[in-house]
């Protein structure tokens, strides 16, 4: 775009000085031809409507204009989660907060055993005792193995039929005085069948193997009892749904809610992912045009500008706390293109810009550049005093989209800067 500050050109009277202001001057030609200086007054008008008019002219440009809007955001690490302890016993050891925890490290301790950090998204939910097993918590100790350098072995495939172990039995009760366990009363009488019955006996059966699960073959046992050796734990080949905390990657400590010596069936702690990023709260009205993917532009706490991409829009509407008249709001997640341009920031308030709607090489002026007219609508001023009626568009950043007849790429108009 550009702009011509001070090109001289004479605007015709009907485009001229205001009507306000020229009535005053006659105003003032009067009085002053009534205070002895007869006809000055008329000379000095006659010498100003002479002089030429300085004015800024700006050309009419094609451009992308998108509808941009500005919002608030909060740098952090993401919402947090909590780790609630799978099984009984007593907190031994907990992480700082700030720490970082990966793949097969400890999250914690339980009663001097570590609790390590698996990647996934269903968490064990049973003992791993018995070859055949078919599961997706299956899947996620054969996925995290094969990550940590062991090999699984063979897999069947999706679709096939995979014998069953029977159930373990219940454990037997305690023998009495005598090293006998007699049931007596009505439990005698149904643990003991009719004569002529048969007891049942503990059968399997068959499981066919789905998407997302996997299979406790002999070969990914051995794995686990050799994973189970390098970390000096007894290799038994079983895995307890104790023994691991499933999460979706690695973790960031975000606080400490436990302590040491607290019972392990509880909430624990926190964390966060481990990447940072923007969230911006956005009423529930105004997220619709926002979406995944989305270029945005961030503006960092010392002025600088980023480019980044919208990484989710929240789902989950939630009362708003912020300021009076605010509705229901949902959590959009923004990170940068380049990570490196938040390195040094912990916490901190940026803007974020998001582009809802674009509209490519259309005819665009100054804002400075409309005139509003007395009928209604909006025109702009050629340097020979014409008026062209424009029909105005989107605004973006001192600009705004504008159309009308006649109006061309590269005319000169009036402009107020």
């Amino acid at each position: 775009m550009r702009t011509t500050a001070g090109r001289r050109w004479r605007r015709p009277l009907a485009y001229g000085l205001p009507a306000v202001i020229v009535a005053a001057g006659l105003v003032v030609t009067g009085t002053m031809a009534g205070w002895g200086w007869p006809g000055r007054g008329v000379a000095e008008a006659d010498a100003a409507a002479a002089d030429p008019l300085w004015v800024a002219t700006t050309e009419v440009v094609r451009m992308d204009i998108s509808d941009a809007r500005e919002l608030a955001g909060t740098l952090g690490y993401g919402a947090a989660r909590p780790v609630r302890g799978s099984s009984g016993g007593v907190l031994t050891w907990l992480p700082e907060q700030g720490s970082v925890i990966e793949r097969g490290e400890q999250l914690y301790r339980v009663d001097d055993q570590p609790v390590l950090l698996f990647y996934g998204g269903t968490p064990l939910f049973r003992s791993l005792d018995q070859p055949n097993l078919v599961g997706r918590d299956v899947r996620v100790v054969a996925d995290n193995l094969k990550a940590l350098g062991y090999q699984i072995g063979w897999q069947p495939p999706v679709g096939s039929a995979v014998a069953v172990p029977p159930p373990v039995p219940p454990p037997v009760p305690p023998a009495d005085q005598d090293g006998a366990a007699e049931p007596t009363g009505e439990s005698a009488a149904a643990a003991s069948p009719d004569e002529g019955d048969v007891a049942p006996t503990p059968t399997g059966g068959t499981a066919i193997v789905r998407s997302g699960d996997a299979v406790l073959t002999p070969e990914l046992i051995a794995a686990i009892e050799r994973w189970q050796r390098d970390r000096d734990a007894p290799a038994t080949g079983v895995v307890q749904a104790g023994d691991v905390a499933v999460l979706p990657g690695q973790v960031r400590i975000g606080s400490v809610a436990a302590l040491p010596g607290d019972s392990a069936a509880t909430d624990i702690m926190s964390v966060t992912p481990t990447d940072k990023v923007i969230t911006v709260r956005v009423e529930a009205g105004e997220a619709t045009g926002m979406a995944s993917d989305a270029s945005v532009t961030i503006t960092l706490p010392d002025g600088a500008t980023a480019p980044g991409t919208v990484a989710t829009v929240g789902t989950v509407v939630e009362d708003a706390d912020g300021p009076p008249g605010q509705g229901p709001t949902v959590d959009v997640t923004v990170v940068p293109d380049d990570p490196a341009v938040l390195s040094g920031l912990e916490s901190a308030p940026v803007r974020v810009q998001f582009r809802t709607e674009l509209r490519e090489q259309v005819l665009a002026v100054p804002v400075g550049a409309l005139l509003a007219l007395a009928e209604g609508g909006y025109a702009v001023q050629l340097t020979d005093g014409a008026l062209v009626a424009v029909e105005i568009g989107l605004f973006t950043r001192g600009m705004v989209e504008v159309t009308g007849a006649g109006l061309d790429e590269g005319m000169t108009v009036v402009t107020a800067s």
